[in-house]
């Protein structure tokens, strides 16, 4: 179970309560504005502080009905423009907690939201030749390739991840109380905490590589055997797909070549003509076909993966190739002396 430590002075948590209630209840002056900006500036710790009381906020509004109704806090009451005294309405967590009683009041709160800290779920999908970069609710970082999909699940016994086709690359924050779990068509990864990239382009392959810490990787087995646990430490890479299972020790070179696309390259190394094309293919969602009398051509070097016009230049130069386009917009790969 994840734990929260205050290790800031009081004065800081206080005023990080009162900028998120004033942020919840109204809209801020531009002079207001400028003030929060410069409290922020004054620390980096007085950001997270105030992410984390508005995220109090919301948690706070779920657990009130039942601190009020354990008597723990008094419900909070409202004055009409009449002078009757009615409950505050829903959607004012910090606003009503803000003065004398919102140290004691947040504590309870957050006592309560490290007991139950709520499921967050959340969707995220790149498009073809796109990027990018999040940051999940336990603070973990997951780097998108292009054509990537994936659901994450942030619950009190674990965080789960649903990579349902593409490559991610995760610097998992550490939290051994709640391991993360990233699972695909192809198999599934456990950590942690750790840095690993995965991709998964089809539902029988996946390639898992270990940059920091170990994982555990469970890859789905053809004909119904129960599939075996595989440890991997930093620097192994998994390639698992019908052919089965092969896991191989690189070397720091070999890993930033392998993780090159989250620079917008991609590194070939005698690889076959097919394989480095359907790289581009893939990532830029075009069909693009290579004629089997080319089967036994190579290509190596490092190619900018979003320069797709220069890529196939560069094979007519090189390969002695012709590149076509239809006008469906489809490429095919052809011998250049072909008719």
């Amino acid at each position: 179970m994840s734990t929260f430590e205050s290790t800031h002075d009081p004065v800081s948590d206080e005023q990080a309560s009162l900028w998120a209630a004033r942020l919840e209840g109204s809209l801020l002056s531009a002079a207001d504005q400028a003030a929060l900006e410069a409290w922020l500036a004054e620390n980096p710790s007085h950001r997270t502080l105030l992410s984390r009381y508005c995220q109090l906020s919301a948690d706070l509004e779920e657990q009130l009905p039942a601190l009020v109704a354990a008597g723990v806090l008094a419900a909070p009451m409202t004055t009409s423009a009449a002078g009757e005294r009615a409950p505050m309405r829903r959607g004012r967590g910090l606003t009503w907690m803000a003065g004398a009683a919102l140290a004691a009041a947040a504590l309870v709160a957050l006592a309560i939201w490290i007991a139950r800290p709520a499921r967050q779920s959340e969707g995220f999908a790149t498009a073809a030749a796109q990027r990018q970069e999040i940051k999940l609710a336990d603070g973990t970082r997951v780097e998108l390739n292009a054509r990537t999909s994936l659901q994450v699940e942030i619950g009190p016994a674990e965080r789960h991840v649903r990579l349902a086709a593409g490559e991610a690359f995760f610097t998992v924050t550490k939290d051994p109380s709640r391991p993360f779990i990233v699972e695909t068509p192809a198999g599934s990864v456990r950590v942690t905490g750790t840095v690993f990239n995965v991709r998964t382009e089809t539902a029988a392959e996946l390639n898992v590589t270990v940059v920091e810490g170990s994982v555990q990787v469970r890859p789905v087995q053809m004909g119904g055997d129960r599939p075996e646990p595989r440890m991997l430490h930093a620097g192994d890479r998994l390639a698992a797909g019908p052919g089965g299972v092969t896991v191989q020790s690189l070397a720091a070179g070999a890993i930033e070549d392998e993780l090159a696309w989250r620079e917008g390259k991609v590194v070939f190394d005698q690889t076959p003509l097919a394989v480095a094309v359907e790289r581009f293919a893939h990532f830029h969602g075009r069909k693009i076909t290579v004629l089997p009398d080319l089967a036994d051509r190579h290509v190596s070097g490092r190619k900018n993966l979003d320069d797709l016009t220069g890529f196939l230049g560069d094979l007519e130069s090189t390969q002695h190739v012709r590149v076509t386009t239809g006008l469906d917009g489809d490429v095919q790969v052809s011998p250049r002396d072909e008719r």
